[in-house]
């Protein structure tokens, strides 16, 4: 009776899910009505209300339901989620800070002779702002707006052009800091745990000893661990999309023609250059610099990549005569801290026993400086409103990652009370093959169970329930990092793939008729940059 419960279960959630019931609700409710379900029938037909459960009662599996969801955020190790809402805040407003605009213009100019010239300099805009946003959807709109009509004017394939503007908006699934990286780390964190028991147990029963060698346990992970592991397959999904779009260009010239710049690359070009990449790719590296070198953890670079989106915006939003004021004191305050920090022991605690009076006044002074991004911090609130739109969006964005996360803990109770966590694992461990037949097999559901559902759905309701199988598997002996990349490639094909494929909705009626083939306007898209690529 167990299995009839837990077919019930996830035909009531896809239900849901496919009538357009919200996410957050469908998976908590269809765990709530389930368990209520079962325990009603195991008191009509069994005279016992825990009857139709794998073990213990339905009251004890909805507390175990709302012991999950407080685990979210009352866990002092869970502090990782805490950057989910800096990332959010940091992307979205370098994208309404229109600098995804003027770095895909200035690459158009610079790319634009060769063959598949545009669509390059889209896939290198795409990968520059994966690396400061995390969020698909604003890079898609964004560029889409801004490079598809260019892109069809000039007479490019209009698969070529959607699809290397899908493609370049999904990197920021993979590519840090990336907010599928974190929650992944999240579920691993705890998946890791529950794998190092299962492995313990296997142990004992193996050699009858109480105690596992330490070499045979889990490795752990965390965000930032996810994040260096994820660099180098980004940069190759780079290096393959960029490869692809010139063969293509190449064998295809009328279908990605090479667009000749209006103008010469003299000084005048190089400066534009400069301003329009060094800044954002200077908020990568520190950001993921910070993060990779251990001087600071993920929520902190969250924290200092908001910062630096912000002092960003400043300077790119205002127009006046002081428009670089606020940045320069920003990086000055920051280099004087740096060479301080170098000098003198700043440990305010330690004063006294080190004498650094003088190094921690005047980091004090600095710090003061620094009221610079108050400064920018105002620029953006008072020119067009900037500031509060961001804050709403970073808000709804955040809402929904964790509102899905509380929802989810729930269903995974559910899941667990009707021996599903069992038929999965006695499932997979029993099919020939060993290792790589179970990984390959969980690979395809998620790349299967990307065509309905978004990542953060997957991520929180597959991951938990299949990676300690995994990852208790001491034939293979991978490692979380490994196993969390690999299902984060796995994951970016969520957003392209029909019917659910977000990307694919973020795009939807381009191109536009021939009438309407110019570029789209102001009044259409109001809170969007919208400018025709002109050279």
């Amino acid at each position: 009776m167990e299995l009839l419960f837990l077919i019930i279960l996830l035909l009531l959630m896809m239900f849901t899910l496919g009538v357009g019931f919200p996410v957050a609700f469908a998976l908590p409710g269809s765990a709530i009505i389930t368990i209520g379900l079962a325990a009603l029938s195991g008191w009509l037909f069994a005279s016992d209300a825990s009857a139709y459960f794998m073990h213990g009662s339905a009251i004890e599996w909805l507390n175990a339901g709302v012991t999950n969801f407080r685990g979210t955020y009352w866990e002092a190790d869970r502090d990782t989620l805490i950057a989910i809402p800096l990332f959010v805040f940091m992307g979205i407003m370098l994208q309404r800070s229109e600098i995804a605009e003027s770095l895909l213009v200035t690459m158009a100019k610079l790319f634009g002779g060769l063959p598949g010239g545009l669509g390059i300099s889209v896939i290198f805009v795409g990968a520059l702002l994966a690396g400061t946003t995390g969020i698909v959807g604003a890079t898609v709109v964004a560029m889409g707006l801004i490079s598809l009509p260019a892109m069809i004017r000039n007479n490019y394939s209009h698969p070529l052009a959607t699809g290397s503007i899908l493609a370049s908006g999904t990197l920021g699934q993979i590519i840090p800091p990336s907010i599928v990286l974190i929650i992944l780390a999240d579920q691993l964190s705890s998946a890791v745990d529950q794998a190092a028991q299962l492995r313990q147990q296997e142990y004992q029963a193996a050699t009858g000893e109480m105690s596992m060698p330490s070499e045979f346990s889990v490795v752990p992970t965390s965000a930032g661990d996810l994040f260096m592991g994820a660099l180098l397959p980004g940069f190759v999904l780079i290096g393959l999309y960029m490869a692809f779009i010139l063969v293509y260009g190449l064998l295809r010239p009328k279908n990605a023609p090479a667009v000749p710049v209006e103008g010469k690359m003299d000084r005048t070009f190089w400066i534009d250059v400069f301003f329009a990449v060094i800044p954002p790719l200077l908020l990568i590296v520190l950001v993921l610099g910070s993060i990779i070198t251990g001087v600071a953890t993920v929520t902190q670079a969250g924290a200092i990549g908001a910062a630096g989106a912000t002092v960003m915006a400043g300077y790119k939003l205002h127009s006046g005569p002081r428009r670089y004021w606020p940045a320069i004191i920003a990086v000055a305050s920051l280099l004087i801290l740096y060479i301080l920090g170098r000098a003198f022991n700043l440990n305010i605690r330690l004063v006294d026993m080190t004498g650094a009076h003088v190094g921690v006044t005047l980091a004090v002074i600095v710090v003061i400086m620094l009221s610079a991004l108050g400064w920018s911090a105002l620029r953006t609130f008072r020119i067009n409103d900037t500031l509060r739109q961001v804050m709403i969006e970073t808000t709804k964005m955040t809402t929904l990652v964790f509102i899905i996360l509380l929802g989810a803990a729930m269903l995974i109770a559910a899941f667990r009370a009707f021996g599903g966590e069992v038929i999965v694992k006695d499932f997979l461990t029993g099919l020939p093959g060993g290792f790589w037949v179970q990984f390959s097999i969980v690979m395809l559901v998620i790349y299967l169970l990307g065509f309905f559902l978004d990542y953060i759905e997957i991520a929180i309701v597959v991951v938990p329930i299949v990676a300690p199988i995994l990852l208790m598997n001491p034939e293979a002996n991978v490692t979380a990092v490994w196993l969390g990349v690999m299902i984060g490639l796995n994951m970016q094909t969520s957003f392209l793939t029909p019917p659910f494929g977000f990307a694919l909705l973020y795009l939807r009626g381009w191109p536009p008729p021939p009438s309407r083939r110019s570029a789209c306007t102001r009044a259409s898209y109001p809170s969007l940059p919208c400018k025709s690529l002109r050279w």
